[in-house]
């Protein structure tokens, strides 16, 4: 009767573990075809962009400095080519300060601020070398094998951050901004979140904006 009992309480989850053995390495076939497609089309956008590459480098310097002074806030930024965006639970004072701070540190030479390890950059690096390790082992092998996926999934994150940031560093950030100045600062939006109707703090997205000046010599 225990035997019968323990097979009915166990065939759900081996049922479950069976199909994610049959089944994940096809999702993960189908994701890293799409990896492969999108995700190397926004890092050639970004390296292929000065005025970006400023902008993202700092947006990292602009958050570095604010973990710095307030430890980590879970914050995230986004760069356009005007200037970028910080979102979090931070005073904007505080956020236009961390960015003046920022700026002022890379044009005195502080380049390790233009990385960041959180950043989209490192975690598409990851995904395409993932990516790359999997489908380079089904093609050689001809096989679906969950093995793939995890030895893909190991090496990529091994392997992953340091290139990440090599290519923060290189491709998707410029420590050129000797001549850009924050122009303005603009509170975009500033919501509350809340936990079963509750509100627990408050979240707000800021845009800092951003010049680059154009310099004429007289030779």
């Amino acid at each position: 009767m225990f035997y019968y009992l323990l097979f009915f309480l166990l065939f759900p989850i081996l049922s479950l573990i069976f199909l994610a053995v049959i089944f994940i390495p096809y999702k993960f076939t189908i994701d890293s075809v799409i990896t492969l497609l999108l995700a190397p089309k926004q890092i050639i956008k970004i390296a292929t962009n000065s005025r970006l590459r400023q902008n993202h480098a700092l947006e990292h310097a602009t958050i570095n400095v604010l973990e710095e002074k307030f430890g980590c806030q879970s914050l995230s930024g986004l760069a356009k080519e005007d200037g970028f965006y910080i979102n979090g639970v931070v005073n904007p004072r505080f956020i236009e300060q961390a960015a003046q701070e920022g700026l002022a540190r890379l044009q005195q030479g502080e380049v390790g601020l233009v990385v960041h390890r959180r950043c989209g950059t490192s975690i598409a690096v990851a995904n395409i070398l993932a990516s790359v390790i999997f489908l380079f082992l089904l093609i050689q092998t001809g096989y679906f094998n969950i093995l793939y996926v995890l030895l893909a999934i190991v090496v990529a994150n091994l392997v992953g951050p340091v290139l990440g940031v090599m290519v923060q560093k290189r491709l998707t950030t410029s420590t050129k901004v000797d001549e850009v100045i924050i122009d303005e600062t603009q509170l975009v939006n500033h919501y509350k979140k809340s936990f079963f109707g509750l509100n627990i703090f408050r979240r707000q997205k800021l845009f800092i904006r951003t010049k680059e000046l154009k310099i004429y010599h007289d030779y």
